[in-house]
């Protein structure tokens, strides 16, 4: 029987997508290891492709649209439906309306960009006739909290004077007011259940705006903008909605969106993967695999805190399995993912080169350094009878070398997992 390989990454943001990074890592495991059996399960954690992955695993359908993107220009969107669901659910994602992808780099400024676009989406959604919403939450390009989103559906953000506030995270700071009388009425009926990223809060040192916004074009002197903005915002949701969201779990997903998703839309707010696991059958093929190859672009101090690659290490080690990560970069403060379950990573990086470069050339890289990593595992089994012969404590499996590749004897399946651990701590 052929080794069994778990494909489990996320897309590359701003390169490729899930399924041309699950692909190419595919084809970096065949070219060592052509016997193996492969094993797929592209993921998607609220962020792009969220719509597109549940709508494909239910068998939906998609339904394409206009709407305002982040710097205020129209964008092509999409909007999907679930098929065979009880009540007619609607799958949108943020992403598609206020993604950091679709703000030009030269454009790249928290204080300004708009999530506009995402009310618009959920307009569209109703005219469709939605009776339960499932908004993805990342990726997102923007840091006002989800305001330019309610004021698309009605509710009104006032400053001092009684005006609207404009567009952008910094109109936060002028809010005095909330009015949401002209909501749309058909908000009250549909529930609308958001996946975001649990462990994002609104306001503090893990705030959105101090870890998020500089990764979204915002200086020093803007973060400390956007954090005393959002805390104006919070302040006036709590005082004219009574609803707390300065520490609430969830309420920074998607640079505040998650706090105007709860407070001015009523939505539910959800850890990202107890919405889409329902959905996608990871843990099924996980009980199938013997070694979970999973991926990002980039790797770093953050990716525990909800990433893919960290959720998929934890579901692989409640059933014992190994976990290597390859990623675009490896960032500051990595080896915390060596405390989360991931037993090795690697970068897809082989020699310096620009930001342009690595992103045309990422799919042939992430094939490369696949192919670099499937050999160090095949080493690694292939050690399995000499580390018994002299005389290491192992499982009971042994493996023998085929043609260049390997399998298990007849008796048993080779347990990847125990060699990997015990071949690179000797």
């Amino acid at each position: 029987m052929s080794l069994n390989i778990l494909i489990a990454p996320s897309g590359f943001k701003e390169s490729l997508s899930v399924l041309n990074v699950t692909e190419a890592i595919a084809e970096g495991v065949r070219a060592v290891l052509p016997d193996a059996r492969i094993l797929k399960a592209p993921l998607v954690d609220g962020g792009e492709g969220f719509t597109e992955a549940l709508v494909q695993a239910t068998g939906g359908t998609l339904h394409p649209i206009t709407v305002t993107g982040p710097v205020g220009q129209p964008v092509a969107a999409q909007i999907g439906f679930l098929g065979n669901a009880p009540i007619r659910t609607a799958v949108l994602e943020m992403a598609a309306a206020a993604g950091l992808s679709l703000v030009p780099r030269d454009q790249r400024d928290p204080c300004l960009t708009t999530s506009r676009g995402v009310g618009e989406l959920i307009l569209a959604a109703l005219d469709a006739g939605a009776e339960r919403i499932l908004l993805g939450c990342g990726d997102s390009g923007i840091n006002d909290g989800g305001a330019g989103m309610a004021q698309a559906l009605g509710a009104r953000l006032l400053d001092e004077a009684g005006r609207e506030i404009g567009a952008g995270g910094a109109e936060l700071a002028r809010l005095r007011r909330i009015d949401l009388g002209g909501l749309d009425s058909r908000l009250a009926r549909v529930q609308i259940d958001a996946a975001v990223n649990w462990h994002n809060a609104l306001l503090g040192p893990y705030g959105v705006a101090r870890v998020f916004a500089p990764q979204k074009g915002a200086t020093p002197e803007q973060v400390t903008l956007l954090e005393a903005a959002l805390e104006n915002y919070a302040a006036v949701i709590q005082r004219d909605l009574e609803i707390a969201v300065a520490e609430q779990a969830g309420s920074g997903a998607s640079g505040g969106l998650g706090a105007g998703l709860h407070a001015l839309l009523g939505a539910r707010l959800h850890p990202r993967y107890d919405i889409v696991m329902q959905y996608l059958n990871l843990d099924d093929l996980m009980a199938q695999a013997d070694l979970v190859l999973t991926a990002e672009g980039s790797l770093d101090e953050q990716t525990p805190f909800g990433k893919i690659p960290a959720e998929v290490a934890r579901r692989a080690k409640q059933r014992g399995l190994p976990v290597i990560a390859l990623a675009g970069t490896l960032g500051k403060g990595v080896a915390l993912n060596l405390q989360h379950g991931i037993d090795a990573y690697a970068s897809i990086m082989q020699r310096p080169c620009s930001l342009e470069e690595a992103i045309a050339k990422a799919g042939r890289l992430l094939v490369k350094a696949t192919e670099e990593v499937m050999r160090m595992v095949r080493v690694g089994a292939l050690l399995a009878p000499r580390r018994s012969r002299c005389g290491f404590k192992s499982s009971n499996h042994r493996l023998k070398p085929v043609r260049g590749s390997f399998r298990p004897t007849p008796k048993n399946r080779i347990s990847v997992r125990m060699e990997l651990a015990t071949a690179g701590s000797r």
